[in-house]
């Protein structure tokens, strides 16, 4: 688990705003071999002085220290999800277009292509994010107290 602490700025409407505090539950070590990397979490979700709000599922209030934690491939899965199938089928809707294509209109067609791959990767990103077990995958758990370095269980050394 990717961990980061955070206080409590303000509750509201089931929500509360969370500011990401120093690194973001690094203990010194983040970037060490061994480390946690516990900065990722705080980078993924945004800049470290910034405030998001995140679901108030334990009832916090203003002013409560709190850790965000989130599963390890859940930001990499979300930029695969996000980028790659974006980038992927630009290219394939490039290459199909340019093969496709009259000779002269070639350029036309590559642009054409890669609008169509773009489109297509738009309309599988929303599908897919509305699956609320894909959704799951990327929830924020927020639990009460302030952070250690970020690895939680066996793996604590």
């Amino acid at each position: 688990m990717n961990e980061a602490q955070g206080v409590v700025e303000r509750v509201a409407g089931g929500y509360a705003w969370v500011r990401l505090t120093g690194r973001a539950g690094g203990c010194g070590r983040c970037d060490e071999p061994g480390g946690c990397r516990s900065t990722g979490l705080a980078y993924a979700l945004k800049a470290p002085n910034e405030v998001f709000a995140v679901s108030n599922s334990i009832d916090v209030g203003p002013g409560e220290l709190v850790r965000l934690r989130m599963h390890d491939g859940a930001p990499l899965r979300g930029a695969l999800l996000g980028y790659g199938l974006s980038v992927g089928l630009l290219l394939i809707g490039a290459a199909l277009g340019s093969a496709l294509a009259d000779p002269g209109v070639q350029d036309l067609s590559t642009a054409v292509g890669c609008l169509a791959g773009l489109a297509v990767a738009f309309g599988i990103n929303r599908a897919v994010f509305r699956s609320r077990s894909v959704r799951r995958g990327f929830e924020i758990e927020m639990v009460r107290g302030s952070a250690g370095c970020g690895v939680t269980g066996a793996q604590q050394g």
